[in-house]
């Protein structure tokens, strides 16, 4: 099984705070795997970490099969990200602002490059709007912009982090689409983020879920399916009681982090 991401020990510090604590994990070809965790659990920062915005502490990592900071560099080139918020010119269309990231990734789209942004607005449900400014957008409407703009450099790997927060549930339902889409008919290996739990288990192929920086546990979204029908649990238990389950070892001076 191919390996898009892999990391090893990675860590970040901000003075006296560790927001993510040897992390270990890898993410397959073909994964929409889910990131799951409280606020402050470490999911943005080490997302970030993956795209280069920040550097880690310590620790290693190899994305497309490059480790060197050089090479990391090269392989970022095939990914796309929405971090947080999307970030889109107000003033400018949802058609200028992919022609923006397409001139800034030197993307060259043939003679019509406009067609193949419209194609991908088509795919993210925007064509129709191409031309309306994206500060007259609703929240929905920008988060699917900034999956469009993330798009852009036709990527094998996307992060989305929290990409349904503030969504009402027609908007919820839509990314949830979306992704799926993007999954199935474009191959595209997905890692993400996001609150709702319920959304999360109907697209997830693998969880990772963290708390203070910790990776507790990486399984597979039949495994976890598996342990909650027998128990006649959901997701959202599973995750608390994993939560449950390291602050009592914490107490005791272990950890149940693997």
């Amino acid at each position: 099984m191919e390996t898009i991401l892999e990391t090893k020990d990675l860590v970040k510090r901000y003075r006296n705070v560790c927001a993510v604590n040897n992390v270990s994990l890898s993410i397959h070809k073909g994964d929409i795997f889910g990131f799951v965790g409280a606020n402050g659990a470490g999911k943005t920062t080490f997302m970030r970490m993956v795209c280069g915005l920040i550097r880690p502490t310590s620790g290693s990592m190899n994305l497309f099969g490059e480790s060197s900071e050089k090479g990391l560099q090269e392989k970022r080139k095939n990914m796309g990200a929405l971090i947080e918020h999307p970030a889109v010119y107000t003033n400018m269309s949802a058609l200028q602002n992919l022609d923006i990231q397409r001139r800034y990734l030197e993307m060259d789209f043939g003679s019509n490059p406009s067609k193949a942004l419209i194609d991908l607005l088509e795919l993210v449900g925007l064509a129709d709007v191409k031309d309306r400014k994206a500060g007259k957008f609703s929240l929905g409407m920008r988060q699917r912009l900034g999956i469009a703009i993330a798009l852009v450099g036709n990527p094998e790997f996307v992060i989305l982090d929290e990409p349904t927060i503030g969504l009402d549930p027609i908007g919820v339902m839509e990314l949830r689409e979306l992704v799926l889409k993007l999954n199935h008919e474009r191959g595209i290996t997905i890692l993400f983020s996001s609150h709702n739990l319920a959304e999360m288990a109907q697209i997830a192929t693998r969880y990772g879920f963290l708390h203070k920086g910790k990776l507790l546990e990486t399984v597979s979204a039949e495994e976890v399916g598996s342990i909650c029908r027998s128990r006649g649990i959901n997701l959202e238990t599973y995750f608390v009681e994993l939560l449950l389950k390291e602050r009592e070892l914490e107490k005791n001076g272990e950890t149940v982090s693997k």
